[in-house]
């Protein structure tokens, strides 16, 4: 990824985790998800992907889970509202392309935003989709972004463990 902040991936990952776009934090220090009170690093471990609660500066060590990172908007903003939906359209053919070239299981996009965009969907479920996305089924979870407070830590877990639990069934 642009500005500082590239995508940690590999191909025949089991999930691919699809930020809408990198924080300015996680580009100022060029590790995805590091910003003060964002919840991913944590959730991921509680939802059982990892072992241990990784760190920020340890982000591409998320590889050896078999899991992957990348954002469908390069640009890093303090706000995902500070997009505008031509970025997001900008974006959709290489990043599908990214997704089909890796061939992950599972695409994972972190909040509705970036799904509904690129799928030309106003309204989707959280959870698995019907449409798969470069040939690897989509799942929509909760941002856990610290400013989403429509969310608990406790409901972010339960919603990752979903997606973990399927990874586990392949």
């Amino acid at each position: 990824m642009g500005e500082g902040l590239q995508d940690i991936l590999a191909e025949g990952l089991a999930v691919v985790f699809c930020g809408i776009n990198p924080g300015l934090t996680a580009a100022a220090q060029g590790h995805h998800f590091a910003g003060r009170g964002n919840r991913f690093w944590r959730t991921l471990h509680l939802a059982g992907f990892t072992p241990r609660e990784l760190r920020p500066e340890n982000d591409r060590t998320i590889l050896q889970y078999r899991c992957g990172l990348t954002a469908v908007v390069e640009r890093p903003t303090a706000r995902a509202d500070q997009l505008s939906r031509q970025e997001f359209a900008a974006g959709a053919a290489t990043f599908e392309q990214k997704i089909t070239h890796y061939a992950p299981r599972y695409v994972a996009f972190l909040g509705k935003a970036a799904y509904c965009a690129l799928s030309a969907q106003r309204e989707v479920a959280w959870g698995l989709q019907p449409r798969t996305f470069g040939n690897a089924a989509v799942w929509v979870l909760p941002n856990p972004s610290g400013r989403n407070l429509a969310f608990t830590l406790d409901q972010l877990v339960e919603a990752y463990r979903e997606l973990q639990w399927a990874v586990g069934q392949i």
